[in-house]
């Protein structure tokens, strides 16, 4: 589980936030790095680089399911974070939706009771996404940060530039369902082109880890 002060798109924002498109149904693997696992604005490699993987089904009716490794270090020893996820998303005129299920696993030593799982809605019209996630089933002690009940929201606008490369901004909050201290937001820009990102994050105090992230990533799917 992801403490507030080692805590934890693999995936970059611009691709958290996003709406998957279905043209037909179809199996895709991807690869990535970065050096520095991102999430929520907060590092989940100990400033550090990390590795990660995945595949994922899509079905021209909406439905998609996957699933997404990525090398983490809270400080404790290295580990490794498992995704499983599951949902449905789709269009309706310029209005996209994006409803599922998330299931965060760390099998590592060490990472004990730190599995849960997230029920999320993502949506999109024109440039601009929303997006939020409420957390379940969680294998957090009674009373702790990341505990059943926390919710999490999102906002963010994208748009392309000049020279192929295209921009993104993010604004997230952690609304902890323990209490108003542990509460926090972080903001994110992402310069993308290609297969490459490079990233600028800053989190509240709040969150444990407030320090300025420069961060680069590389990912590709096949």
């Amino acid at each position: 589980m992801k403490s507030v002060t080692k805590t934890a798109i693999a995936a970059a924002v611009l691709a958290a936030t996003a709406i998957p498109s279905f043209a037909q149904a179809a199996v895709e693997a991807n690869i990535g790095a970065t050096s520095n696992y991102m999430w929520r604005g907060v590092t989940q490699s100990s400033n550090d680089p990390s590795i990660s993987g995945g595949i994922d089904y899509s079905h021209e009716s909406g439905f998609y399911a996957g699933t997404w490794i990525g090398s983490i270090d809270w400080g404790q020893g290295g580990g490794t974070e498992n995704d499983y996820y599951l949902g449905y998303g789709g269009e309706s005129g310029e209005f996209g939706y994006d409803v599922g299920y998330i299931y965060y696993s760390y099998p590592a030593s060490g990472y004990e009771d730190s599995d849960f799982g997230e029920i999320y809605f993502n949506g999109s019209y024109k440039n601009f996404g929303f997006g939020v996630a409420y957390t379940v089933n969680s294998d957090a002690a009674d009373g702790a940060p990341f505990d059943s009940g926390d919710i999490f929201y999102s906002v963010s606008y994208g748009f392309d530039l000049p020279e192929e490369y295209s921009l993104g901004l993010t604004y997230g909050y952690y609304d902890f369902d323990v209490g108003s201290d542990y509460d926090y937001g972080y903001f994110q820009v992402d310069l993308a082109k290609g297969d490459f990102t490079f990233s600028i994050s800053k989190a509240d105090e709040e969150s444990g880890d407030d320090d300025t992230k420069f961060v680069v990533s590389w990912g590709t799917s096949f």
